[in-house]
């Protein structure tokens, strides 16, 4: 039987607040001493273990004392996602960090945006260190993957939803003056890398978050959450 791993306090605990089933559940006596929602919120009897079974199973000693294995993540429809009242999409191109996926998705569970959307190669997916590092999101954000980001993009931009690569080229509107208060899928590249030339052309506009200090740049999560928070602002401001 195909199963995840989920590792880590917060982690876990979403996972048995969200969709998938929880199927087995490992604790160390002092992680079950210490969260006492292990054992009331758990729908399968916890197993005591030492901490070095734990580490063994998980492949890194970071997880908090806590370890399950559950069903395996349910992606999304991408094209689900852009449909709706103003949907609030993060495209990102070819990120494979897991850790800046996980955040990710912390800031679109944050910002209560729609989802995230992933090419399926080149990609960081829904991993146990994902879900580390989103403090258990991701079991309450819609990720979907598509073969061909661009062709997604050409598919569902119209006048109901803009596509805005996240740039800082010359001539990218700053964040407060583009229009994000309408549907909006917004295109982020990997550090250093950037937007895939056809993914960029494929954008309607460009939208750069003006910066400040000798920095030219910031990390991608970052940039997401940033530009996350300012279309879920300006929502705020037209509903």
């Amino acid at each position: 039987m195909t199963r995840d791993l989920v590792y880590g306090r917060r982690p876990v605990r979403e996972l048995l607040r969200g969709p998938r089933d929880a199927l087995e559940l490992w604790a160390t006596e002092r992680a079950l001493a210490a969260e006492t929602w292990l054992r009331a919120e758990s729908p399968v009897r916890v197993q005591v273990k030492l901490d070095r079974d734990l580490a063994e199973a998980a492949g890194t000693r970071d997880h908090q004392g806590v370890l399950a294995w559950c069903e395996p993540y349910r992606y999304a429809d991408a094209h689900g996602l852009a449909g709706g009242d103003r949907p609030l999409i993060v495209c990102l191109d070819q990120v494979s960090d897991p850790h800046n996926l996980g955040a990710v998705c912390r800031a679109v569970d944050g910002a209560g945006a729609s989802g995230v959307v992933l090419p399926s190669h080149g990609s960081a997916r829904v991993t146990a260190a994902v879900c580390r590092a989103s403090a258990g999101a991701v079991e309450h954000v819609a990720v979907a993957v598509v073969t061909n980001l661009a062709r997604y993009l050409a598919d569902v931009k119209g006048p109901d939803l803009w596509v805005y690569a996240a740039s800082a080229e010359e001539g990218a509107a700053p964040m407060w003056d583009a229009d994000l208060a309408g549907g909006a899928a917004l295109v982020l590249g990997a550090e250093g890398r950037g937007l895939r030339p056809l993914v960029r052309k494929t954008c309607d506009a460009a939208v750069s978050i003006p910066l400040a200090g000798r920095v030219e740049s910031l990390n991608v999560s970052v940039a997401a959450a940033v530009l996350l928070y300012e279309a879920a602002r300006q929502r705020r401001e037209t509903s």
